[in-house]
């Protein structure tokens, strides 16, 4: 499995934010620590906040705040929210891509489909708050 570059960028994001609950972040701030465009960034945390997995507000002490416990929130559910309307690991997995010319005949959609599945069960099993950065504080000491 690969996941997409977006939802790579937002579960770093998330790690970040899960380090300090308690304040908000700016993606300036988000996109300058991970190397990042600021407005790729920008478009990710309007869909983590759109998801309901984050709060943003504006202006000074504004930013990106999670809008869940880290300890509720399921990677997998983060990962599904990201990869919205991104290609399935093959074509036949990905909805509304054009009909296989071996569907029906194939052995390898149901064993690619089961092993999405694991994939995002294994996810399932972790929260945010598992793989949450340590406090910046402590990455600068």
């Amino acid at each position: 499995m690969r996941l997409t570059s977006f939802t790579d960028y937002g579960l770093r994001a998330l790690m970040r934010i899960a380090s300090d609950p308690s304040r908000g972040f700016s993606t300036a701030e988000l996109a300058d620590e991970f190397g990042l465009s600021r407005h790729h960034l920008a478009k990710i945390v309007q869909r983590l906040a759109q998801g309901g997995i984050v709060t943003t507000r504006r202006g000074g002490g504004g930013g990106a705040m999670l809008a869940v416990p880290a300890e509720t929130l399921r990677l997998g559910a983060v990962v599904r929210l990201l990869e919205e309307g991104s290609a399935g690991l093959v074509d036949c997995l990905t909805p509304g891509a054009p009909a296989c010319t071996v569907d029906g005949h194939c052995g390898l959609k149901s064993r690619l489909h089961r092993a999405e599945a694991a994939f995002m069960a294994e996810l399932d099993r972790s929260t945010l708050a598992d793989i949450a950065l340590h406090p910046l504080e402590e990455v600068r000491s």
